[in-house]
């Protein structure tokens, strides 16, 4: 893996690029000389871990045989009040539409969160990551 961040202005604006040249904008708050032009890091880091267990249910539901029409998660984080302010609390709200049973949701959930996503497995050390979900019908 391989990805590239380029300056893009004099204060904390960057442009992050991945080999695929999928472009990300980061930047800094403006309390701290950023221009808001772009994605805050730790917000990306929820993202990421949204992203990647978000890709892990979708691929274990369709592997049970579960019919997923939409789905969407919604994460909400505390940060330590210390430097690092690492994440101390991470809850992701998984809201699944369609037709499914709700064991094999939770089953696909914690398989994501507890073996599959990487994200999850590096964050696990310092945040305390729950989850709830909601399967809504179309």
């Amino acid at each position: 893996m391989n990805v590239e961040l380029v300056r893009k202005n004099k204060a904390f604006h960057f442009e992050a690029s991945d080999a695929y040249h999928h472009k990300v904008q980061i930047d800094a708050s403006p309390k701290v000389g950023g221009d808001d032009k772009g994605t805050r890091p730790m917000d990306l880091l929820l993202m990421a871990l949204g992203g990647c267990s978000s890709i892990d249910i979708g691929l274990i539901l369709e592997k049970q045989k579960q019919k997923l029409d939409d789905f969407k998660v919604q994460i909400t984080a505390e940060r330590e009040d210390a430097v690092p302010s690492v994440f101390k609390k991470i809850n992701l709200h998984f809201i699944l539409w369609g037709d499914l049973k709700e064991k094999r949701v939770i089953k696909s959930i914690e398989l994501s969160l507890d073996k599959y996503c990487s994200v999850s497995k590096i964050l696990q050390p310092t945040a305390e990551i729950s989850y709830s979900f909601e399967i809504r019908n179309n």
